[in-house]
């Protein structure tokens, strides 16, 4: 049989699936996983294969054609989000995102994950996905959150998720996520495309010419081609610390 004899006996309906809360006691806690390390390399090497099962046979077997096992064949098949840390300078959170460059057996599976928790005040800062529409969970907290789609639709759609809800972000748009509470909230990210890409708008935009910049912004008194090396300074990373309303509120400081 090609699954385990307790699975195949349920189906059969030989076994009376019972109604528990949490996992019995005899029960451990999976083991962690590491990140595979070289990831992108391996992912390289399965574009190569003409189809899903030799990109299977090739990731998953030995040189025998023998199904790995053990924490060799984990590592490959489970990704732990227990991984993720805060980015170098990002004080309103972490965020990590399972994509073919850290998690090769996504290679031609159309799909990406992430699962981020946001500190109390913290703000996901407007970015976009240049190759994947985004369905976005909350599953612990609140959170609000806003997204503004191509010209022509002149209006931002704004809505709050608690546990448990979900919204959209369509292919390109630039959207955002802020916790506007005081207590810590995470949610979990699908995205239809193994490497969905994202630009943060702020950051990307200061990338571009200083003279294209103050052009841009209609020539403001606050911000000119003398300071705007100031501005990108201050820039912050992906989890920004959060709105300055939120952080008086919860007694906090940047």
């Amino acid at each position: 049989m090609f699954f385990s004899s307790p699975v195949v006996a349920a189906v059969l309906g030989l076994i009376v699936p019972i109604s528990v809360h949490g996992a019995p006691a005899n029960v451990a806690q999976p083991p962690p996983v590491p990140l595979v390390a070289n990831a992108p390399a391996i992912a390289s090497g399965l574009k190569q294969e003409a189809s899903s099962n030799d990109r299977f046979k090739k990731l998953l077997t030995d040189s025998s054609g023998n199904l790995l096992t053990g924490d060799a064949l984990r590592q490959l098949t489970v990704f732990d989000f227990n991984n993720q840390a805060p980015a170098t300078g990002a004080k309103g959170g972490s965020i990590l995102l399972a994509t073919v460059d850290n998690f090769p057996i996504l290679e031609e599976l159309g799909i990406s994950g992430a699962i981020s928790i946001v500190e109390p005040c913290g703000l996901n800062v407007p970015h976009l996905h240049p190759r994947a529409s985004e369905m976005f969970t909350v599953i612990d907290g609140i959170l609000d959150t806003g997204l503004v789609q191509e010209n022509g639709f002149n209006a931002p759609i704004e809505t709050q998720l608690g546990k448990y809800q979900a919204t959209v972000f369509p292919i390109g748009s630039i959207h955002y996520q802020q916790n506007p509470t005081c207590s810590p909230a995470v949610f979990v990210a699908s995205l239809n495309s193994e490497d969905p890409g994202r630009s943060d708008i702020a950051t990307s935009f200061w990338m571009l010419p200083s003279d294209v910049v103050n052009a841009a912004l209609g020539f403001p008194e606050t911000i000119g081609a003398g300071n705007i090396d100031a501005w990108k300074a201050h820039l912050p990373v992906n989890l920004a610390a959060g709105v300055e309303s939120c952080l008086q509120a919860c007694g906090l400081s940047q």
